[in-house]
């Protein structure tokens, strides 16, 4: 068996063809785009790449970006007025404040402060709260889990009924991702660094979700014969024979199980492009229900 590659690209491409065409929509009948203030605190490389690649994506389907950027010794109270301000902004549908935080500052205060209504990345307390809860609805997931679960459904996997293991226990994917699976009905194992017998319960997967940081752990001998397997991993390993002098690999050793499992997510190219699709998503779905649009 040689699983199926699922192509997070063209599926996040696809996603975007459906928001592009919702924010013409809006435009047309309402005279308004979805806006996405991204706050920015610090000089981290990494977060001012990510942060430009959400703005770039923005402006691809259409979205307003309002761009935030705040010295790293910013005050915590300086930092929860913005985020106060841009609550009251009605030209603001979703606020993204980019994490991590320096040190000094609170991150639960700070993402608490996001109004429930613009909290694009699922991070608000009440948001989790409801995940958590049976027959309650978040008005926002967080995206990378989110992500996970659309690549699994638009690839024509069922989850409902079926086994599923969470690697990680991150409040980011691990937690979530397990939430959502429980929400479709799935039956969820969330295995983590003081498991036992580690091997053996991933190989109960029919559907497993990779979340640790840890590069190639998972080896084909973990995996279920036909198992869906959705590896969130992004890690870099050494390699002389590239030109950067490394590679990305995800947390499962893809050549080993792309021989056991029904279908996989390369890295790169899997769930990664998947995350900034979902947030485009929630912030289009925001303008939407601001709106009154269906």
């Amino acid at each position: 068996m040689t699983a199926q590659i699922i192509d997070g690209k063209a599926i996040a491409a696809q996603i975007r063809e459906e928001i592009r065409a919702d924010v013409a929509r809006m435009q047309q009948t309402y005279g308004k785009v979805p806006g996405l203030a991204a706050v920015l605190v610090g000089d981290r490389k990494d977060s001012q790449t990510y942060v430009r690649m959400k703005k770039k994506a923005c402006a691809e389907v259409g979205i307003a970006s309002f761009g935030y950027d705040l010295p790293a010794d910013i005050g915590q109270d300086e930092l929860r007025r913005l985020v106060e301000e841009l609550n009251a902004n009605p030209d603001v549908h979703g606020i993204l404040v980019q994490l991590p935080l320096p040190s000094h500052i609170d991150e639960e205060t700070i993402l608490g402060a996001i109004s429930i209504e613009k909290d694009v990345d699922g991070f608000h307390p009440l948001n989790i709260g409801r995940l958590s809860m049976k027959r309650r609805e978040p008005l926002f997931v967080p995206c990378t889990p989110k992500g996970c679960i659309e690549l699994i459904e638009r690839s024509g996997f069922t989850i409902e009924g079926k086994r599923a293991v969470v690697l990680g226990r991150s409040n980011i994917v691990g937690l979530p991702a397990a939430m959502l699976l429980l929400h479709k009905n799935a039956t969820v194992t969330i295995c983590h660094s003081r498991t036992r017998n580690l091997p053996s319960i991933v190989r109960e997967a029919e559907i497993l979700v990779a979340a640790v940081g840890r590069a190639e752990m998972v080896r084909g001998d973990w995996v279920r014969p036909g198992a869906v397997v959705i590896d969130v991993g992004v890690n870099a390993v050494d390699d002389p024979n590239d030109p950067r002098g490394y590679r990305l690999v995800g947390d499962v050793a893809f050549d080993e199980v792309k021989e056991v499992a029904a279908a996989i997510t390369p890295v790169p190219g899997g769930v990664g492009p998947m995350t900034i699709a979902m947030l485009l998503r929630n912030t289009t779905d925001a303008a939407m229900r601001a709106l009154g649009m269906k």
